[in-house]
């Protein structure tokens, strides 16, 4: 995820999870390993968007920023919780995945917003600050507990929540300079594409998270990739 999830948190979050209220999730979830990683979450991998079946997040209030959000190709490492916090029930990587996903897209997305983007695929989540992107992850955690993907978890769930808005979290969120780095490769990109038929080549103009038309050609087939993860709502 790309705010770390500290067992500390750095001051103090501005949203309660408790007050918090369920989104809606729908869709599927595809996620292939494309490298070892570091020191937190469990490997380097690629969240791959279904074409047939994408994965959606409502928050539950649509008047609100970033009321529909729907992550395209990026890189992940899942929750980025460190190894030894692992053990603790609730915190692992993957433990709350198509979360953290929606809180990947929104942070990868406004990463390229601060560096001067003005493309309309981040449109769904112009205007969302930071206190925000802590609200969505929440809300879609309620949302997997809601409809029985997880079991329902005292701790975890708010620890999360409020690691996500501490200011270690607001440290990354502020970065500039980071949306070139978060660009898939081409190399990538063609592993996706042969995992998933059309979840590349039909993106237009998407450079960032998906391929632009112009750069198609120019990418070598791969063989079929692995599927580390796969989860349907």
């Amino acid at each position: 995820m790309s705010s770390a999830i500290a067992l500390v948190t750095v001051g103090c979050s501005s949203v309660d999870y408790q007050r918090l209220t369920s989104g809606q999730l729908s869709g599927s979830l595809f996620v292939m390993w494309v490298g070892e990683g570091n020191n937190s979450g469990d490997g380097n991998f690629l969240f791959v968007p279904d074409p047939r079946d994408p994965l959606i997040f409502h928050r539950p209030d649509r008047s609100a920023p970033g009321s529909t959000i729907q992550p395209g190709l990026m890189y992940t490492d899942g929750g980025s919780i460190p190894k030894i916090a692992q053990v603790f029930k609730g915190l692992s990587p993957w433990g709350y995945a198509p979360a953290y996903m929606i809180h990947d897209w929104v942070f990868t997305a406004h990463h390229c917003i601060v560096d001067g983007s003005s493309e309309h695929r981040f449109d769904q989540v112009r205007g969302v600050e930071f206190a925000d992107s802590a609200a969505i992850l929440g809300e879609a955690i309620k949302a997997l507990i809601a409809t029985k993907q997880v079991a329902p978890d005292d701790v975890a769930p708010g620890t999360i929540t409020a690691a996500v808005g501490s200011l270690v979290a607001k440290n990354l969120w502020d970065e500039k300079g980071a949306c070139k780095s978060l660009q898939v490769s081409a190399k990538d990109i063609a592993a996706a594409e042969a995992a998933i038929p059309g979840s590349t080549t039909k993106a237009r103009n998407l450079r960032t998270f998906r391929v632009p038309e112009t750069v198609v050609p120019s990418i070598v087939p791969a063989k079929p990739a692995k599927i580390v993860a796969r989860v349907s709502f």
